[in-house]
């Protein structure tokens, strides 16, 4: 039988995780990870991390926030390596891999393979420096879940109930970040840079899986998964998608009695590769 050059899943578990929709209800979260207002969980991570590499192979988040994909890779057995702009967040992160075991060793042929995870406080688009400064190895994977453009400054339902509560609605007031861009079609062109400079420390054939959301905002129906992988395909090749619902959210009477506005259940986990260079 041929080998399996991606991972080390069998062939049920190959077929069903290409299905391009599924049902993934998190876990409620911990008390230091509601601070942060767009959390995914590392469950469903996991299992993207699983079908595109192998154990040991490294794996990259450049939006880390409270650090829920290096937490992934400790679980699954890989490296990891995120960036967070956030302070606050990157220490989040940083706190969730202490309680965590240090090391992973697997026992493999004898010899032990020792995974590690490295958060940065910075930001993505300084990739050269943090390459050089840590000697870090190219990446097998990118995975993430950005911004979702200026959708967490609106003051909706959602992010009044958060306010209540005392909770993070938005990122930060940094000029830095991406959440508060001038406008939406600013918000995707910073966010493409931070691919653009990600590009070179990729692996040829190697994938990215990027998480977003369309959204509606002041009555107009933000496509930024579509918009984003138009974008993205002039610089990776689009591979497909799989759309992650979640049964369990909250239902707001948006537009009761007077207009059709969704309650938006569903992320489009979109999936990339990076080709040989021409």
């Amino acid at each position: 039988m041929p080998e399996n050059k991606l991972n080390h899943l069998s062939a049920q578990e190959w077929l069903k995780f290409t299905k391009t929709w599924f049902i993934h209800n998190p876990p409620p979260r911990k008390k230091s990870e509601v601070l942060h207002p767009a959390k995914y969980p590392e469950s469903m991570i996991a299992e993207f991390i699983k079908f595109f590499t192998k154990p040991g192979q490294m794996v990259f988040d450049p939006f880390l926030g409270t650090g829920s994909t290096l937490v992934a890779c400790h679980t699954t057995e890989r490296n990891g390596i995120g960036i967070e702009l956030q302070q606050k967040y990157g220490q989040i992160a940083k706190e969730r891999l202490k309680n965590l075991e240090s090391q992973l060793q697997l026992e493999k042929d004898g010899a032990k393979l020792r995974c590690k995870q490295l958060v940065i406080v910075g930001d993505s688009n300084n990739i050269e420096q943090y390459w050089q400064q840590y000697s870090l190895p190219f990446i097998d994977l990118v995975i993430t879940s950005p911004p979702y453009g200026p959708m967490l400054n609106k003051k909706g339902l959602a992010a009044q109930e958060r306010e209540v509560q005392g909770l993070d609605t938005q990122y930060s007031e940094d000029e830095e970040d991406l959440g508060n861009a001038k406008s939406y079609e600013d918000f995707l062109q910073k966010l493409m840079q931070v691919f653009v400079h990600i590009k070179p420390k990729i692996k040829e054939a190697a994938y990215l899986v990027v998480i977003l959301q369309n959204y509606m905002d002041k009555g107009e129906y933000k496509m930024l998964a579509w918009d984003f992988a138009r974008e993205m395909s002039k610089h990776f090749q689009l591979r497909g998608e799989r759309i992650w619902c979640q049964d369990n959210k909250t239902l707001f009477p948006y537009g009761y009695r007077y207009s059709f506005v969704p309650n938006v259940h569903h992320h489009y986990c979109l999936i990339f590769r990076k080709n040989k260079e021409e």
